[in-house]
C-alpha cells in the first residue's frame, strides 16, 4: 500500500482497526453522539475511524449533524464510515441507548434524556451541581465519567491522555500571555544568550504538571514544581533529569517562589475531590505585575484563591495586575489532537460493553468502567459526590450485587 509521507493519521487508523474489528459483539449497541453546545467546547468523542471499527463489531452510531465540524471532521466522512446522521440532538438521544458527550449535560439537554440511558462524558466537580446529579437519578441514567476511570493498573487512562495535552498547552498559553501586546511583562520565556529566561512555578507534580515541566524546559525556562507529595517529586526529579527544582507545596515555600514568579501553572488535583486551594490571594498580590497564571484545574474548583472560569472566547482577567487564564477545557483548543487521543481509549472501552452484552452486565467484570460510574439505578455510587451535596450514598458493587 502506498502510504504518503505526511499521512500519519492513516498510518494510525489502519493499525487500530487491524487490532480490534473483529467478530460482532454479543450485542449491538446504540451510539448517540450529540453536537456539544457548552462552554467553546470543540472535540467530539469519536473520530470517523472509530466509527468505522465500532461498525464492523456490530453497532448502530447516530451522530448530529456538524457535530465533528469545529474538530475538523465533516459529516461526509462520518457517513462513509457508517454513521448515521441525525438532524436533531432530540433525534439523537431518542434513538441511542449509550451517549457519548465530551462535556457534562447542559441544562437545556437534560429533556433529551430517556428512562435507563447511559451516559459516558466528562463530569467536572467543580462546576458540578446538585440539579445535575438529580436529573440523573429521576431517570435512572448510569453516569460514567472520564475523570473516575480508573483501570486495575491504578491508571486513568482518558484523564492522563486530556492531561498530557493541558499541560503541554499551559506553557504555550503562559508564553503568549507575557508578551506585551497579550498585556504581559513582555519577556520571552526561554531568554537568550546573557538574559537569564522566565521563571516558571508548577503547582502539582502529577501528569499535567509533568508534561507542563517538559514544555518549559524545552523552551529554556527555569522550572520550579511544587507538590505535598514527596514521592511524586521524586519521581518527577528522576524523570527530567534533575534538571527542576522541587520543594513542598506549603505556606513558606510558596509565598518565597511566587514572588519571583512569571508564571504560575495550577494542576494540583485531590483524587475524585476538589482540587486544593494553595495559592492565596495575599501571595498573588505580591507577584509581579504582568505575570501570568493558567489554572488548568480550574474544572475541579481550581488552585488559586482568586481563579474563576473562563471561555476560549474570553480566555483571561487580571485580579492585582496578574493575568489570569482559567479555561476548563484547554484540550477543546486543539480539537483534533484531543479527539484523536480521546478516540483511541474510547474505543477499547464500547467494544467491551457491547462484548458483555451492555452497560450493566460490562459493569460487573470490567474494574475501569466501574470505577468511573457516579450513578447507577436511582443511586449516586461516588462518596466524594454525595458527600459535596448531601445525597444518599450507594457501593456500585452492592448496587450490582443486588441486581438493583
Amino acid at each position: 500500500m502506498d502510504i504518503k509521507p505526511l499521512d500519519t493519521e492513516q498510518i494510525g487508523l489502519k493499525t487500530l482497526e487491524k487490532h480490534l474489528i473483529r467478530s460482532k459483539s454479543e450485542v449491538s449497541l446504540k451510539i448517540g453522539l450529540p453536537k456539544e453546545i457548552s462552554n467553546d467546547e470543540r472535540r467530539v468523542s469519536l473520530t470517523p475511524g472509530g466509527v468505522s471499527i465500532l461498525k464492523a463489531n456490530g453497532h448502530e452510531i447516530f451522530i448530529e449533524k456538524g457535530a465533528g465540524e469545529a474538530a475538523n471532521f465533516t459529516d461526509r466522512e462520518y457517513a462513509d464510515a457508517g454513521a448515521e446522521m441525525a438532524y436533531s440532538a432530540d433525534e439523537v438521544y431518542k434513538k441511542s441507548e449509550l451517549i457519548l458527550k465530551i462535556a457534562p449535560l447542559a441544562e437545556e439537554e437534560f429533556e433529551f434524556l430517556e428512562e435507563d440511558h447511559a451516559l459516558i462524558s466528562a463530569l467536572h466537580m467543580g462546576s458540578q451541581t446538585q440539579k445535575y446529579l438529580e436529573a440523573l437519578i429521576e431517570k435512572s441514567i448510569t453516569g460514567i465519567g472520564y475523570e473516575f476511570i480508573r483501570g486495575e493498573d491504578k491508571e486513568f487512562p482518558i484523564v492522563r491522555m486530556m492531561h498530557e495535552i493541558t499541560g503541554s498547552m499551559s506553557v504555550q498559553i503562559a508564553a503568549h500571555y507575557l508578551e506585551s501586546m497579550s498585556g504581559g511583562q513582555g519577556i520571552m520565556l526561554g531568554g537568550i544568550s546573557g538574559v537569564p529566561p522566565a521563571t516558571v512555578v508548577i503547582l502539582g507534580a502529577g501528569i499535567t504538571g509533568e508534561y507542563a515541566a517538559r514544555t518549559a524546559l524545552g523552551y529554556g525556562a527555569q522550572v520550579f514544581v511544587m507538590d505535598t507529595d514527596l514521592t511524586a517529586l521524586r519521581r518527577l526529579e528522576n524523570a527530567l533529569d534533575r534538571r527542576i527544582i522541587t520543594a513542598v507545596a506549603n505556606h513558606q515555600y510558596l509565598n518565597s517562589a511566587l514572588r519571583f514568579a512569571d508564571i504560575i501553572i495550577g494542576a494540583a488535583m485531590a483524587e475524585g475531590e476538589r482540587s486544593p486551594c494553595w495559592v492565596t490571594e495575599e501571595m498573588i498580590i505580591n507577584m509581579k505585575p504582568g505575570s501570568v497564571v493558567v489554572d488548568t484545574v480550574i474544572d475541579q474548583g481550581g488552585c488559586v484563591a482568586t481563579s474563576k472560569p473562563t471561555t476560549h472566547s474570553d480566555p483571561v482577567y487580571s485580579v492585582h495586575d496578574v493575568i489570569h487564564h482559567c479555561v476548563p477545557n484547554i484540550p477543546a483548543n486543539v480539537p483534533r489532537t484531543a479527539t484523536y487521543a480521546l478516540n483511541n481509549v474510547l474505543v477499547p472501552y464500547i467494544l467491551a460493553i457491547g462484548d458483555a452484552g451492555g452497560v450493566k452486565e460490562c459493569l460487573w467484570d470490567n474494574v475501569a468502567l466501574r470505577n468511573g460510574t457516579y450513578s447507577y439505578k436511582k443511586h449516586i455510587t461516588k462518596k466524594s459526590l454525595a458527600k459535596m451535596f448531601d445525597m444518599n450514598f450507594r457501593e456500585i458493587e452492592m448496587l450490582i450485587a443486588s441486581q438493583i
